[in-house]
């Protein structure tokens, strides 16, 4: 039931392209070194994640040339793994750190990686249409605490409700 509330949240977003006036998209962008697994250290609470511990997001490429994203997470409610499967592309230019999610049909929401460990890709600072959505992924499940900080400075210089974050880590 949990997954059919993520997907229907994220359907409902799904009209939103667009990015906090803000926040800007990640330039010289090389999605063969975002792909991979990520581990979510923090987010904004939403309820399709509310209540999901040790999640992650897995990237790989499709077929045809778009991004296949699966998110998983473990909910200790109900003693199941929730996963959701979708797909994404790139709005401006397979460069730019900007690109559109779907998790349902035809409809989308934006992705917008707006601060990357260039060197590594070990972490990114991921927004969404607003203010209201943001999320800090690494390549582990924690962070060093300089990167948790430089997370939180660069969120709130950038109008996101920090205090409203989410330490993943710390979930049951």
């Amino acid at each position: 039931m949990r997954l059919i509330l993520w997907i229907f949240c994220v359907v409902v977003l799904s009209g939103c392209l667009g990015m906090p006036a803000s926040v800007k998209p990640v330039s010289g962008f090389e999605l063969k070194n975002y792909l991979g697994k990520w581990y979510e250290v923090a987010r904004l609470d939403h309820s399709f994640e509310r209540g999901l511990s040790q999640v992650t997001a897995e990237y790989r490429m499709r077929d045809d040339g778009g991004v296949a994203v699966v998110n998983r997470g473990y909910s200790r409610e109900t003693n199941e793994w929730q996963e959701a499967e979708g797909r994404a592309y790139f709005v401006n230019g397979p460069t730019e750190a900007y690109l559109k999610v779907s998790f349902f049909g035809p409809f989308y929401g934006s992705y917008v990686v707006f601060a990357l460990d260039r060197d590594h890709y070990s972490y990114a600072f991921v927004s969404g249409p607003n203010n209201d959505y943001l999320w800090l992924l690494a390549r582990t499940p924690s962070v060093e605490p300089a990167v948790m900080e430089k997370f939180l400075q660069m969120s709130q210089a950038r109008g996101f409700d920090i205090n409203r974050l989410i330490d993943v880590r710390a979930l049951p």
